[in-house]
């Protein structure tokens, strides 16, 4: 887009009068061109020819014969000394496998192949793993050659990845030869499990001087006795156990044996340590030698336990277990006497440690079942049930206090319910109740089950719970977190604590009497001001006769609903209500009744 000319190159020309054609030297928009050009190359071959121009051609030596490639190279074979890894899922013993391989090149026609030495009773098909012929080095259709070959390298045939390590003189002179210069050589790798089974080179130990036919024939049927303690205080269950330490002069072995007494509830396994030699000092293991191994032998044992070791009033060390030595019998004193020339062997004092007093944690209360209750699984694996006091059953069996209480909760739907608190005297339980109210729209029924309800505040430790003398008229008690507000009481609850004056406070006695006080006086006044019933009787029934024929006339069915609204309207309970509440209840519900006859009523 950026060339702004478009000439073309003049081709055609005339010399002499002869019409002669030239190579263009630039193309369109005068580009040049390297096409009808002579190369640097060209030039530098036309000045070399200049001799031969001048000269003629000279004379060259007659070439030599022609020897193919299958006889220069007969029998020259490249060897390289390689390995792969194979692996072995199915065993526990190995996990991968090791097999040494020769590598063969074959110059005369550039093939290759692969032979394992055999190895006897391995189990492994060995030998020729591929066989003589040109192996393709990759998917385009190359195949290897030996300037792909060099030590140090990892060569891949069929899926399978070998590693070369080194080759022969003669494939190390060919390649130098041939201007390759070779990696360092590297070490053969052996297989670890074969190298771990193959039978060790058998050494010659010169016997010593010690005869131990003699020592044995000598100090048969001798055994020294030491008496130790093993404290074991410091791990979990554990104790300060007496042993006795058994050592056989006749091989220098040592035996451990428990001390049992009758009726220790121990099982009678006598022997703690089986007659053993037993090591004192090992050789310098390294980290990957396991701590605990079936047999030790003199090779990783620097000093074996013997008799110089064990003395009254010293700790010993005996696979990993510390006893301490504080006694032993006479034969061993005349022992120690005759050939250590040792005669200190004062008995040592065992004082038994105290026993620590671990004080007894009780966890905290988890909110499961009565408080009583459940602190009795922390005394004993049987738990037993608490003790009741059966006086207390007996003396208020059927004896029950009932209350009226309300919800207090900010939900203006929870504060029109009321419940009926039960209290049993017989094992101060409360149970709460709700009356079902009709298209109320909340399910009534049990709220809450017979229990033992706390005090806010209480704790697991020093639980206190609500009492009679704690409810009074007014007053708020706290349930599992729901509040409620008593808000009236039997007459029996009255009753009661009037009959039982002296068991609650005055306090409480007079809330209950300022409440049940104004009912009182209704009463009275409804005795002293209303007949007996034989003389108002026909005057009444002719009255009701009267409402309901009134009733009847003005086709009004709806009595159920009048006497829910009276029966609402009535709060407190008492069956009274002033006339003027009355006369704006009927006109509410549409009481089709004349006035003079409600004012009768």
């Amino acid at each position: 887009p950026q060339k702004t000319s478009f000439h073309r190159s003049q081709t055609l020309d005339y010399k002499n009068g002869f019409a002669i054609s030239r190579l263009p030297t630039v193309g369109l928009g005068r580009e040049q061109l390297s096409v009808n050009q002579l190369s640097r190359a060209e030039l530098d071959e036309l000045s070399n020819k200049r001799p031969t121009l001048a000269y003629g051609q000279a004379k060259q030596a007659p070439p030599s014969s022609f020897i193919p490639a299958y006889v220069a190279f007969d029998k020259k074979v490249l060897k390289f000394d390689a390995y792969f890894q194979e692996d072995v899922p199915l065993s526990a013993d190995e996990h991968y496998r090791i097999r040494q391989v020769s590598i063969y090149y074959y110059l005369e026609d550039d093939s290759m192949s692969v032979i394992e030495p055999v190895v006897q009773n391995s189990g492994l098909s060995q030998g020729k793993l591929i066989r003589r012929h040109r192996v393709p080095k990759n998917d385009r259709g190359d195949h290897y050659h030996w300037k792909d070959l060099n030590r140090g390298m990892n060569i891949t045939m069929y899926g399978r990845t070998y590693r070369i390590v080194d080759c022969d003189p003669f494939t190390q002179v060919f390649l130098e030869s041939q201007g390759i210069e070779l990696n360092p050589p590297e070490k053969m790798v052996f297989d670890p499990y074969t190298e771990l089974h193959r039978m060790p080179v058998h050494k010659y130990i010169t016997p010593s001087d010690f005869d131990r036919l003699k020592q044995f024939l000598t100090y048969d049927k001798q055994v020294l006795h030491f008496y130790a303690m093993w404290d074991d205080t410091d791990s979990m269950f554990g104790e300060n156990r007496p042993y006795i330490i058994h050592y056989y002069l006749a091989d220098d072995t040592v035996e451990v044996r428990e001390v049992y007494k009758q009726n220790d509830g121990r099982d009678p396994f006598p022997i703690l340590m089986k007659r053993q030699r037993l090591p004192k000092t090992f050789v310098d293991k390294k980290k990957t030698f396991p701590s605990c191994v079936l047999e030790i032998s003199d090779q990783e044992v620097l000093e074996w336990y013997t008799a110089k070791d064990f003395a009254v009033g010293k700790s010993t060390t005996l696979l990993g277990r510390t006893f301490f030595i504080y006694d032993c019998d006479e034969f061993t004193r005349n022992f120690y006497h005759d050939k250590f020339g040792i005669t200190d062997f004062q008995p040592v004092e065992i004082k038994k440690k105290p026993l620590k007093e671990v004080p007894q944690v009780i966890p905290p209360y988890n909110g499961f079942g009565v408080l009583e209750d459940s602190l009795q699984n922390c005394f004993s694996l049987f738990p037993k049930p608490p003790r009741k006091d059966v006086i207390k059953m007996l003396e208020n069996d059927h004896k029950v206090l009932r209350y009226q209480v309300a919800l207090e909760s900010p939900n203006p739907e929870d504060r029109k319910r009321r419940f009926i608190l039960s209290y049993f005297l017989s094992n101060d339980m409360i149970s709460i109740y709700e009356p079902p109210v009709r298209n109320s729209g909340i399910m009534g029924g049990k709220y809450l089950q017979k229990t033992r309800v706390a005090k806010p505040g209480s704790t697991t430790e020093n639980a206190t719970y609500y009492e009679p003398s704690d409810f009074t008229i007014g007053s708020t008690i706290e349930v599992f977190g729901h509040r409620f507000v008593i808000t009236d009481a039997d007459e029996y609850v009255l009753n009661y604590m009037e009959s039982n004056a002296e068991s609650f406070p005055a306090a409480t006695l007079q809330s209950l009497r300022d409440h049940f006080h104004p009912r009182q006086e209704v009463k009275e006044t409804a005795n002293s001001d209303i007949p007996t019933r034989g003389t108002c009787k026909p005057e009444l029934d002719e009255l009701i006769a009267q409402v309901q024929e009134e009733l009847n006339l003005h086709k009004y069915s709806n009595n159920k609903n009048v006497r829910e609204t009276f029966l609402q309207c009535d709060k407190d309970g008492s069956g009274i209500l002033d006339k003027a509440k009355v006369l704006a209840l009927c006109n509410s519900l549409s009481v089709p009744t004349d006035n003079v006859l409600l004012n009768k009523v």
